[in-house]
Parts: structure tokens; sequence; C-alpha cells
């Protein structure tokens, strides 16, 4: 009959290397040894103590471990909006790559929260993590609030080339609003309406400017921006506030900063009884997973999540491994996909322009 694991009536605690060896009959060095050079180690001694780990249901102290020999496997992640399934598609990317190695993921969510976001750091240097990937709450008027000398290897995802050292991935969301413009304004819509706040974050901002621009080349001058959170609750109150307008009254054709709001907006344009895209077209932003399989198929930009978070665990694990990548900045091009919830204006006489007024 084999004892109990050790504890006794204060109830349970962590099982030891030295608790194997005494189960074992062995040394603490011989433990050791089966844990980290096994081929060192005789066939029976080593049966016995792997034996002596699975009855004690022993686990090692990978951090105990990392700390003693002055380095760590554990990669630090931190989400803007873990509710965002844009950033969960950047998490998979992330675990995707990393699954590769011996690397460990720690996840946390800022929901947008720069004080939260300050403590995260903090914590993540407490537990010295190898390197961080970061998302972070990028404000629309330029103030970078992030850190660059957090004392390791760091990558920021969905902001450009900030300077210093820190390697960073992006997408060309300037490019992105003006692929959309171009779209809406190709099927002859000339009023048009950007929901969403250039002023709260930089991409979104990134993304407006461009859509702006290119609707000012073709000469579109009717463009109507309405401020909302960027969540389907945001969405579904200005979809209320546009179905409420008379047909002359609202726009032709909404572009959403981003595919959260888009759904809510077409939630309330159809329970109102606004057909899309017949009364009135609406594209979206991020090309989420499900956008595709709405009741309307959504026309979206776009980008790719998943990749980016594979290359940046890629920039970030080439630096830890010591192969320094030379393109520390990457800039990925966005692609329009088109479907159901786009279409010509409903007013015959709202044609095509001609082509781009400069």
């Amino acid at each position: 009959m084999s004892r109990p694991p050790p504890g006794g009536a204060r109830g349970p605690r962590r099982i030891s290397r030295a608790d194997v060896a005494a189960r074992a009959n062995v040394s603490h060095g011989t433990v050791s040894h089966v844990l980290n050079h096994p081929e060192r180690v005789r066939p029976d001694t080593r049966a016995r103590v792997e034996a002596a780990i699975a009855e004690l249901g022993f686990v090692r102290d990978e951090a105990a471990r990392h700390l003693r020999a002055g380095y760590s496997t554990t990669i630090g992640l931190m989400l803007l909006d873990a509710w965002n399934p844009s950033f969960t598609e950047v998490a998979r990317g992330v675990e995707e790559r990393t699954a590769l190695g011996p690397w460990t993921v720690l996840m946390s969510n800022t929901a947008r929260d720069t004080d939260r976001e300050q403590r995260y750091l903090q914590e993540y240097a407490a537990r010295r993590v190898a390197g961080l990937i970061v998302i972070p709450n990028d404000h629309a008027d330029g103030q970078a609030m992030l850190p660059t000398n957090v004392g390791v290897p760091m990558v920021v995802v969905d902001r450009a080339d900030q300077g210093g050292d820190t390697m960073s991935i992006a997408v060309d969301d300037v490019l992105g609003g003006r692929l959309v413009a171009e779209h809406l304004a190709g099927l002859g819509h000339r009023r048009i309406a950007f929901v969403g706040d250039p002023d709260f974050a930089r991409p979104v901002r990134s993304r407006f400017e461009g859509f702006a621009q290119a609707l000012r080349e073709r000469g579109v001058l009717d463009l109507e921006v309405l401020p909302a959170p960027l969540t389907i609750e945001g969405g579904l109150v200005v979809g209320r506030q546009l179905a409420t307008r008379s047909a002359a009254e609202r726009p032709t054709a909404v572009a959403a900063a981003v595919d959260l709001l888009a759904f809510g907006i077409l939630q309330s344009l159809l329970a109102a009884g606004v057909r899309v895209p017949d009364e009135m077209s609406l594209a979206g932003y991020d090309d989420i997973p499900f956008t595709a399989q709405l009741s309307v198929p959504l026309t979206s930009l776009a980008r790719p999540h998943a990749q980016m978070g594979v290359d940046a665990a890629d920039l970030l694990l080439r630096e830890l491994e010591g192969d320094r990548p030379e393109e520390r900045h990457l800039l990925r091009r966005p692609e329009l996909m088109v479907r159901a919830s786009t279409g010509p204006p409903p007013d015959a006489s709202e044609r095509p322009p001609r082509g781009p007024t400069r």
C-alpha cells in the first residue's frame, strides 16, 4: 500500500523534488538529471524516478527553473479588447506560431484602459517575461502612451514604426479606408456616412482619412460623420437614428469604422424595414469571422488579423533566438471583400461620377 502524498493534517502542499527523491530512493541530483538530462541516468533508475513522479503528481516549477537559469520562455500578450474578434484572431495567430517551440503565452486584456495597460506592463516585468506582444491603447492624438524601454524585446501590433528599437506590425488603414470609399463611390453613391469617431483612436482616424480623401478625389462632397462607440450597441443606436430619417434625408451608403458597428447598424435597419442594400448600402471594416454568414452578407475591408499575430510572434521569437530580423516594421496591405450588403443607390439619378476629381 503506497503512502499518501506529503501534507498531513495541514492540507495539501506542492510536491517537491525532495519528495520524489525520497519516494524513488535516489538523490535529489538524480531527480534533476531525470528531469533535465534523462540520457545521463540508467534506464532502471530513470524508470523508478518517473514512476515516483507519476505517483506523487509532481509538477516542475518552470518559473523558478527559468529564474535560476536567468531566462524565461514566457511571452506576454496584451490585447486591447478581448471582446473584439479582431484581437482574438491576433491572439490565435500568436498561439499558432509560439506552439512550434517551448514558449508559453501569458495573455491579458486592457479593455482600452490606459491605467490597466500600465499595470499589466509592470506585472509582466515582475514575472520577467522573455518578450512582449502588445496591442496598445492608441489615441488618435498621436500620443504614444506605451513605453519603449520595457527592458525586453517588444512587438507592437496595429501601430506603425514608432521609432526606437521596438518592432511593429500594422495594416495600411489609410489604404483600407480608400478602398471602401472607392467601392461605394464607384457604385454611384453621393450621400455617404462614416460611422465611428475619428478622434477616438489612431486606426479609426487613419481609416477615415483615406476614406474622406478618396471621396473628395471623386467629387463626393456629401460626407456625414456619425461618432459612435466601436460596439454592436453603438451600431444599434446609429441604425435606429438612420431608420427614422426619410429616404431623402438619410445617406444611401454607410461605412462603419469596424464590423461590430456594422452588425448593430444592420440589425436596426432590418428591424425598421429598411432594405439593405436596396435602400441603403452598408460596409464594415475588419472582416471578422461570420461577416459572410449574416442575414445580409457584409461587404468588409479584410485585415489579416491571424497572420498579424503569426508575424508579430515570428518577429519576437527571431529576436529572442538571436536571429535579429532585418525588417523590423511590417506594413500589410488590406483587401476589400465585396458581398451582398452593398449595391447601387436607390435613386437612379445618382449615377457614378465620370472619374476621379483632383
